[in-house]
């Protein structure tokens, strides 16, 4: 006869007695009983905690956000997601509880007459900010405030975790005196000393004229915020909070940012505000990724080809990549994503064209990324060491374009490039081992950045400053 499992009750069964023995409820699925006991006390203090998540359908910053979410769950963590509905199927995939926005903005970013911001109709790069701004960021600030104040009511949580453009959601942390966590899905974004300003993707400054050309822009970038203060500080009001000063001050008032991007990437004389953490990128695949294809026969080098996730007219640029590799002696596999049927693309024999793959393993037998440098592309073709011929259409992808090409790990020709362009770039990468070994020390890099789960346990050392029923908030 067994004896007692030593295990104290929890929610999963212990993976040595199979929850037979009396009481045993391990935390840890196929863990050894008694396993919780020799947990570190940390652990033990975060077990079991209550993290609200707030997202939008925001593209490719959805992958990263999602992956924490599953990484919480099997670390025995509750965790919710509000959401857009389009994004309630990646969720409960990611092992979250999905909860529907209510008055805040409901969108598809896979279908371009369902998309909120639309900024693929934008004509300059300004007209992209101004839509971003005035649909997401503060236009309907009030809204998601509102929603997730209503949901922090409804079901206490311990912390906060929030994309950071979505600053109505921050601004109801902070009226429930919840821990808040705003999570960066690309390179740090907002004001920092040491570099050129996020936008233009200036290369750093050289010298006082490129240092007084950085403080110059640098303002200029600021000044188009100001046009959402009102209806941020009205999002405020009516959360109970005194206004801000600005739009920027807004984004530094939560605990913790979370930059889910390598700091290998960024400039090395940058200098953050105090609660940004740079906690290393999710280099996951999406769940809708699906299986990895049958690849082109051959031995021939192969070329990964992979625009956007969501709906920037990337039909026409797909093609004239296409039309470059079929001049080239290279094997293609062309991903369009969910935003692209595959059957309107033409390509050549030696291009397999298909809705989507999983990049990770990919990668392994790649040569080069062809890609928009959207950061999720670039980031995992760079963590497997992977050289980028990058062709930035719009959104940060130019200046994450130009943060590979200082690392020297890739090549940037214009969105609108020719096959011929794309075709000479496409050579110039594999011809030079360069790339290459610049894509190798940002590989070596990535891997000593995520070598520990930083943005988990950024967000259980957050959850565990307040009790979901001290948060303000309890019915």
């Amino acid at each position: 006869m067994r004896s007692p499992c030593t295990t104290p009750p929890r929610t999963s069964t212990c993976g040595s007695c199979g929850g037979a023995t009396s009481g045993c409820r391990a935390g840890t699925p196929n863990a050894p009983c008694g396993t919780w006991w020799s947990r570190s006390t940390r652990e033990r203090e975060t077990m079991g905690k209550k993290v609200l998540f707030a997202l939008w359908a925001g593209g490719g910053a959805v992958p990263p956000a999602l992956s924490i979410v599953r990484a919480l769950r099997e670390r025995g963590h509750g965790v919710r997601v509000l959401a857009d509905r389009s994004l309630h199927g990646e969720v409960a995939a990611a092992g979250g509880e999905p909860v529907a926005w209510t008055t805040a903005p409901q969108g598809d970013t896979s279908d371009p007459d369902a998309d909120v911001i639309k900024d693929f109709e934008a004509r300059t790069p300004l007209g992209e900010f101004a839509r971003l701004r005035d649909r997401i960021v503060c236009g309907p600030a009030a809204d998601y405030a509102r929603d997730t104040l209503a949901e922090l009511r409804a079901r206490p949580a311990d912390v906060l975790v929030a994309e950071h453009v979505l600053l109505g959601a921050l601004t109801a942390g902070e009226a429930a005196g919840v821990p808040v966590a705003s999570l960066v899905t690309t390179i740090y974004p907002l004001p920092a000393e040491g570099a050129p300003p996020f936008g233009p993707a200036f290369a750093p400054a050289a010298g006082p004229l490129g240092r007084a050309r950085d403080r110059i822009a640098g303002g200029l970038m600021v000044k188009p915020w100001a046009k959402g203060l009102p209806a941020l500080n009205a999002a405020r009001a009516a959360s109970g909070l005194a206004p801000v000063d600005s739009v920027v001050d807004a984004f530094g008032r939560a605990d913790r940012c979370l930059v889910l991007s390598p700091r290998a990437l960024d400039y090395p004389g940058r200098r953050f505000p105090g609660n940004v953490r740079h906690v290393g990128p999710r280099l996951d695949d999406p769940a809708w990724a699906g299986d990895e294809p049958e690849l082109p026969p051959g031995d021939a080098p192969l070329a990964l080809v992979g625009l956007s996730s969501s709906f920037m007219n990337q039909r026409r640029p797909l093609e004239r990549i296409a039309a470059a590799l079929g001049t080239l002696p290279v094997r293609g596999l062309l991903t369009t994503g969910p935003a692209v049927d595959p059957r309107t693309i033409r390509a050549p024999g030696n291009v397999l064209v298909v809705k989507a793959a999983p990049h990770g393993p990919v990668l392994r037998r790649a040569a080069v990324t062809i890609t928009h440098a959207g950061h999720g592309t670039a980031v995992k073709s760079l963590a497997a060491g992977v050289p980028l011929v990058c062709l930035p259409q719009g959104r940060d992808q130019r200046e994450v374009a130009r943060h590979v090409e200082h690392a020297g790990a890739g090549v940037t020709v214009r969105g609108n490039a020719s096959p011929r362009a794309i075709a000479r770039a496409v050579g110039r990468v594999l011809d030079d081992p360069a790339p290459r070994r610049a894509a190798g020390r940002m590989a070596a890099a990535i891997a000593a950045e995520t070598a520990a789960d930083a943005a988990v346990a950024e967000i259980e050392a957050l959850a565990g400053r307040t009790p979901a029923s001290a948060a303000g908030y309890a019915p």
